[in-house]
Formats: C-alpha cells, sequence, structure tokens
C-alpha cells in the first residue's frame, strides 16, 4: 500500500496515526514507513522512539478539536488508535478522551476531507459478561456495561460506522489481547503481579481465549486502510482481528512470564470468591474516592474467568489478512527482546 496516482506521478500516502507513540501505534507507524508512506502522529506527549524514526509528532489532547484538526491537516489516511484504556475512572474522562476525541476525529476528516479512516476497537464493545465462542460480528452490543471503558469504546465504534459514507469511507477493527515485544500495558502489569505473588488463576475451567501478535495488528491496520474506500466492500465494517489460534489463557498467561522470566501462576481461587473480593474492593475505593485501580474488579474476574475467542473468516476474506506471525515465533521474538533489554540496563 502507500501509492497512487495523480498527474501520472505516484503519490506517497499520507497517514495521520493518533496514538502513534504507544504500543499499537508504533507498529502501524513502522508498517508505514516500511510501506513508503508520509506519516504523523499525534498523542499528549512526544516519544523519542518516533523521533529516531523521524516520524513528524503533534501534540495535542483527542478533545481539543482544534489541536485534531491541525494534525489531521494534509493526510488522505486517518488510523485513530488512541484511547483512554483501562478498568477505571471517572466515566467522564473516558467519554472525553474515547467518544469526545472520536466525534473530534471524524469532524476533522470531514473538515480536509480524508477519504479513509482506520479505527482501533476492541472486543470488549459486544462483551456481556458471558463466553464469546467463535463468535462473528453479528453479535449485537449488550446492553449492560461493567466498565467505562467498553462502554465508551462501543459508543467510539458506533460512531466511526454511522460516519460511513461517499465521502469518507470508515473501518472498526477489534484486536483481542495484544502483546509482543515492547508491551508497555499487558505484560509490565502481568509481570509485576507475577513477581508480588498476586497472580491467581480465577475458576477451574479452561476457558479458551484469542490474542494477536502486535505486528498482526499492524498489517491488519495496514491491509483494512488499502481495502478502504467509499463504497468497497470493507467501508462500514467491524471486524474481529486475531491470532487464530485460541489458547487455554492461564497457559497463555504463563507462556508469557516464561517468556519475561516470571514466576508462572499455579495458585486459583473460586470464582464466586473472586466476584466477591472484587466486588469488596471495588466498594472500598468508591467510598475512599481512591483514583487508583482496584486489585480486582468484577469486569476483570469477568474477562478471567470466560470464553473469548472470534471467528476471523470475514477478515481473512475481505481483508486479506493472515496471521504473519504465530504464537510460539512471537514468544521467541518476545523472550530474545526482553533478554536484550535486560542485559542492555545491566550493561
Amino acid at each position: 500500500m502507500g501509492s497512487g496516482q495523480t498527474g501520472g506521478k505516484e503519490t506517497a500516502l499520507k497517514a495521520l496515526v493518533t496514538g502513534g507513540g504507544g504500543f499499537l501505534g508504533q507498529a502501524i507507524v513502522r508498517g508505514l514507513l516500511g510501506a513508503g508512506a508520509q506519516v504523523r502522529s499525534f498523542s499528549r506527549s512526544g516519544h523519542a522512539a518516533l523521533q529516531a524514526l523521524g516520524v513528524e509528532q503533534v501534540q495535542g489532547d483527542l478533545a481539543d478539536a482544534g489541536a485534531i484538526a491541525a494534525a489531521v491537516r494534509g493526510s488522505d489516511t486517518v488510523f485513530h488508535v488512541a484511547a483512554m484504556p483501562g478498568i477505571w475512572g471517572d466515566y467522564a474522562d473516558y467519554h472525553r478522551a474515547n467518544v469526545t476525541g472520536t466525534r473530534n476525529v471524524i469532524a476533522a476528516c470531514r473538515q480536509h476531507a480524508v477519504q479513509r479512516l482506520v479505527y482501533t476497537s476492541s472486543p470488549s464493545v459486544v462483551f456481556d459478561g458471558r463466553d464469546m465462542q467463535g463468535v462473528d460480528e453479528s453479535l449485537p452490543y449488550p446492553r449492560h456495561y461493567e466498565a467505562h471503558y467498553p462502554r465508551t469504546k462501543a459508543l467510539a465504534e458506533q460512531a466511526v460506522l454511522a460516519a460511513n459514507d461517499a465521502q469518507l469511507a470508515t473501518v472498526s477493527l477489534r484486536p483481542h489481547l495484544i502483546w509482543g515485544a515492547g508491551d508497555n500495558h499487558l505484560l509490565p502489569r502481568l509481570v509485576a503481579r507475577a513477581r508480588a505473588g498476586q497472580l491467581r488463576r480465577i475458576g477451574a475451567r479452561q476457558n479458551l481465549i484469542d490474542t494477536i501478535h502486535v505486528e498482526n495488528a499492524a498489517d491488519a491496520h495496514l491491509l483494512a486502510a488499502e481495502r478502504l474506500s467509499p463504497g468497497s466492500v470493507v467501508a462500514g465494517r467491524v471486524y474481529f482481528i486475531s491470532q487464530g489460534e485460541p489458547v487455554p489463557l492461564w497457559d497463555m498467561v504463563n507462556r508469557l512470564l516464561h517468556a519475561a522470566g516470571a514466576p508462572p501462576v499455579t495458585r486459583s481461587i473460586p470464582l464466586w470468591l473472586a466476584l466477591g473480593l472484587a466486588s469488596g474492593f471495588e466498594a472500598a475505593h468508591r467510598l475512599s474516592r481512591n483514583p487508583r485501580e482496584p486489585r480486582l474488579t468484577r469486569f476483570v474476574v469477568r474477562e478471567l474467568s470466560t470464553a473469548h475467542w472470534f471467528d476471523i473468516a470475514a477478515a481473512r476474506r475481505d481483508l486479506g489478512y493472515a496471521p504473519r506471525i504465530s504464537i510460539a515465533a512471537g514468544l521467541e521474538q518476545l523472550r530474545i527482546a526482553l533478554q536484550t533489554a535486560n542485559a542492555g540496563g545491566r550493561a
């Protein structure tokens, strides 16, 4: 991807990546650069890694419509990756970043005649607390959410899909549990809790889950942009993307911990006890107005005790998506990267 024809001359794709300094954002940026695109990043702060790549960086807040419009100007494709993650905090903050921010991105795309908007969503937007086993994109949004993140991401996704028309083509991708070298969110939390002896299996089920290596997730985003145009088959659609090889959740957790040189999770607690503890932690944090995330929440308990794997046939068919890096290969890459980083830190 990354080129078009203007007056007989080939022109490079001009892309904006919101959240370009984040884990997935950087992978998308690297993929775009490799395809010869001109890339700009929008995020709250500057990133040395992007500077080293020679990427233009614009700093600002998603809720600042003027800042977003300035960043979008001159782009023909926007990858909206930035969001407020996590599972605890004020709803207003989540809405401001995830919903208002996305509406600002859509408005900026229209203002500057951008034709393609690729949105990074999450399978959590359709999670109702029960198993999701081999489900496809026909699964409806639930009536109730136990966390602000999936609720606001669902509202943002619906806004993106509703914005699809003859001038602006939009598509939404739902990657599940992104991992790989450079992860600054999921793996560090797992490792810290494992080393502190705070991780427990919840229940006795071997619930299967899907995951996705960060480079496979980036590939899917680039493929979506390549096939996206007003009236195309992918326009106005949503796609689950994953490794396509469901694995038992706690097996995957332990494989990630092993790659990081951290102890495995061996102890467990019953589901009923985990839900009770989570309710207690949440109540205590609300009463004390503690802004920090509780040690356990009901949303996390239900995520860890249910199955989450998806039918990615639509992504294979419409996007031409096929996972390039297997779980085994990705884990080996991760192990080597972490060993190299640790050796460098000791030098």
